[in-house]
C-alpha cells in the first residue's frame, strides 16, 4: 500500500506535467481507468455494505442513521451487535464520501 506521502508527491509530479503542457493522451487515459477502478470498487463496496446495514435495520426495525444516532448518544448499549452495525454503518459513510470525490 503505497503511503499518503508518496501518492502526493506523486500528484504533484503529474501536475506539474499538466500545467506546463507536457502531458501526454496516455497519462489521460491512465488517470481516467485509475478514477474508473476506484469509482467501481467503492460502488461494490457501498452496495455490500447497505445490504448488511439492511439485514441490522430489519432485525432492529430501525434506520441506520437513527441508529447512529441513538448509539453514540449512549441510549443503546454496547451489544456486540450495536458495535457491529455502527462499524458498518461507518464504513459505509466513509464509502459514501469516497464515491462524492470521485463523483
Amino acid at each position: 500500500m503505497a503511503t499518503k506521502d508518496r501518492i502526493r508527491e506523486q500528484l504533484t509530479i503529474l501536475t506539474a506535467l499538466c500545467e506546463s503542457g507536457n502531458s501526454s493522451e496516455i497519462l489521460e487515459r491512465s488517470l481516467d481507468k485509475i478514477i474508473a477502478h476506484e469509482l467501481a470498487v467503492s460502488q461494490q463496496q457501498a452496495t455490500e455494505l447497505a445490504e448488511d446495514l439492511q439485514q441490522f435495520e430489519a432485525q432492529h426495525q430501525m434506520s441506520s442513521s437513527d441508529f447512529a444516532r441513538r448509539f453514540q448518544a449512549g441510549e443503546l448499549g454496547d451489544d456486540v451487535d450495536f458495535v457491529e452495525w455502527n462499524a458498518f454503518y461507518k464504513m459505509w459513510c466513509s464509502v459514501q464520501k469516497r464515491l462524492k470525490i470521485l463523483g
